[in-house]
């Protein structure tokens, strides 16, 4: 009696889960995708859009934020272990891709995801690694811009108008030095900020020397070879020497930018696109439309300047939960979700899909288009073991300034130090 009873109960329990409604059955089903990212990479833009996704879908995300300083380590340990989230935060470029994250082991395949053809090809190449999509970036890589913000006003009072060229850029220069106003802020004391004349002018060195990344990445070419990059911190060098910096250019600091360029001292200022904005929430008198933007002018050139690299999110290999993640990934990119998340951060220009409306100016989007077709990589970022260097050059770059090394030996110590990464990193072209 009690085996007829048992076998009755289970029938019933039986039919009774299958015809469950679907509220009850989708609750047992839920899926959450764990999402490991940087502190300073989740905005709470796609904090919301999680949110809406789950809505529609009944898909959670868990992001496990982890802090900046700590995010690296903690990540190649869960790699390294097979312990790694559904998705997991990185930045892109192609050699933190092989190098830091092993992207072809680690990560899955994205090529064929209905966005991938969509994404800005610029920036989706950062993100590829022998012709495969392995990342979504999903970050304005593509706005914020380094170039030389100038005041129009005083370059009206002296007649000025952006240079074509490094010899017009060094006489409008001293012809403002001339009248009493200190041509440009540098502030070399951050150790970082004057780095930028050089890596960011990849683009003109690739226009001068076609394929030379590649080159440089294979080991057939060096730096201290090359002299359009020598031309470059000749002529930084050369800047620093006729105090186009100002006195005070080894102790000035970043954090001083919007005072120092608030009185009309100083007429530019190399720093990203979005510094008349940073200017105005500081120093509500000045307007953003007070300021102009011309690209770095060293060694000639006319090239924009882009990082397309940047925070991008990876699918792990190893997840029971790809379909669900794509799914994710699929729905960040739908052109009212990648609005939505535009719209929502205050720091953001663009992102690189076609049909959102940008937040650029009219002159700043005058600026983006003319250069639309005259755009290039940043060496930091297309030549392996030159980003992980950035405070040596910063170091090399300083004593430049002082006397110590020279331009060429800048370039030889950037060689010494590739070389270097390249052996710790068992480069097989470094042997």
């Amino acid at each position: 009696m009690k085996k007829v009873f048992l076998k009755s109960f289970v029938a019933v329990a039986a039919i009774t889960v299958a015809g469950l409604g679907a509220s009850t059955a989708f609750a047992d089903a839920k899926v959450t995708l764990t999402y490991q990212v940087d502190a300073n990479w989740i905005k709470d833009g796609e904090r919301q859009l999680a949110k809406k996704f789950e809505e529609q879908t009944g898909i959670a995300i868990d992001f496990q934020i982890v802090p900046a300083d700590q995010y690296f380590n903690v990540l190649k340990t869960k790699l390294n272990t097979g312990e790694a989230t559904d998705l997991f935060g990185g930045q892109s470029g192609v050699t933190d891709l092989t190098l830091n994250y092993n992207v072809e082991k680690n990560a899955v395949d994205l090529s064929n995801e209905p966005w991938a053809k969509q994404e800005d090809p610029i920036v989706a190449a950062q993100s590829t690694v022998k012709g495969k999509l392995y990342g979504l970036t999903y970050w304005d890589t593509l706005g914020y811009v380094w170039v030389v913000n100038y005041n129009k006003a005083t370059f009206k009072k002296f007649g000025l108008e952006p240079p074509k060229t490094y010899a017009e850029f060094k006489a409008l220069c001293q012809k403002l030095k001339d009248g009493g106003v200190q041509p440009l802020y540098e502030p070399v004391s951050d150790g970082w900020h004057h780095v930028l004349w050089f890596p960011e002018l990849g683009p003109r060195y690739e226009q001068a020397t076609p394929g030379l990344a590649d080159k440089l990445n294979t080991n057939k070419e060096k730096f201290a070879d090359d002299k359009t990059m020598l031309t470059d911190l000749t002529e930084l060098k050369e800047m620093f020497d006729l105090g186009f910096f100002g006195k005070n250019a080894l102790s000035d600091t970043f954090a001083d930018r919007t005072k120092a360029m608030s009185d009309g001292k100083i007429a530019m200022f190399m720093a990203q696109s979005a510094f008349p904005q940073d200017l105005h929430k500081d120093y509500p008198n000045i307007s953003p439309d007070d300021w102009g933007v011309f690209v770095m002018p060293l060694a000639d050139n006319q090239l924009l300047n882009i990082n397309p690299a940047g925070p991008t999110h990876f699918i792990y290999s190893g997840s029971k939960h790809v379909a669900e993640a794509k799914q994710y990934l699929d729905f960040l990119t739908k052109p009212e979700n990648l609005q939505t998340y535009l719209d929502s951060e205050p720091q953001f220009f663009t992102l690189p899909f076609p049909g959102v409306k940008t937040k650029f100016s009219p002159e700043l989007q005058a600026f983006m288009d003319a250069h639309k077709d005259a755009r290039g990589v940043v060496y930091q970022t297309q030549i392996n073991y030159v980003n992980a260097q950035w405070m040596d050059i910063g170091k090399d770059v300083t004593a430049m300034f002082t006397g110590t090394e020279s331009p060429a030996d800048v370039l030889t110590n950037v060689d010494k130090r590739r070389s270097d990464f390249a052996q710790a990193a068992k480069d097989p072209n470094w042997k």
